[in-house]
């Protein structure tokens, strides 16, 4: 039930508005230091005022990078689309085809074989960090795009999800394949 109450309303916007310039307030900050030189960066109080360095600053970023040893700022985020890119990618991939072994091929042990994929859920990313750098780094792929990419690309959810579409498909289409003698790479490229 809504209540039509003109305090409550009021407390209620005005919640809302403080809770909107809390998020905002830190964002408004760096774009005014991103417009300022160095000396007024540094100032104590700083300015909330924005400066007239803004293109000055930019420009400086996207060649020389935010320190004296730092990348460029364009091959920082070249490298941030290619991982991104990468990752995206090879996640589809892996999690589609693992979902389709899952549901297509009628072998023992294949729900423990998902449900073991499916038990990784309940790793968080911060109890794989460790293992995972000592095997990256026992390959030797240490400062690479697969180092970076690879351990990312499995996904569990994504494969709980493929597994989920693909078990919808009618059990008189798979069979119907198979009759026709199509391959599992062929019905998993023509018809899924």
């Amino acid at each position: 039930m809504i209540e039509n109450r003109r305090g409550l309303t009021i407390f209620s916007h005005t919640m809302l508005i403080l809770g909107i310039a809390v998020i905002l307030f830190p964002l408004y900050v760096a774009f005014v230091a991103a417009t300022l030189d160095n000396q007024s960066v540094f100032e104590t109080p700083m300015t909330l005022i924005p400066g007239g360095h803004l293109l000055e600053n930019m420009k400086t970023i996207w060649v020389n990078g935010v320190g004296v040893n730092s990348a460029p700022f364009w091959l920082m985020m070249l490298n941030s689309f290619i991982m991104a890119f990468a990752i995206t990618v090879g996640k589809i991939v892996v999690s589609m085809l693992s979902a389709f072994a899952i549901v297509w091929f009628r072998f023992p042990l294949r729900n423990l074989f998902f449900w073991l994929i499916f038990i990784t859920l309940m790793l968080p990313v911060e109890v794989r960090i460790f293992p995972t750098v000592e095997v990256i780094a026992n390959l030797n792929m240490l400062d690479s795009y697969a180092g970076l990419t690879l351990p990312l690309m499995a996904s569990a959810t994504a494969t709980f999800l493929f597994r989920q579409f693909f078990m919808t498909l009618p059990d008189e289409l798979i069979e119907a394949a198979r009759i026709d003698g199509a391959s599992p790479m062929r019905f998993f490229r023509d018809i899924v």
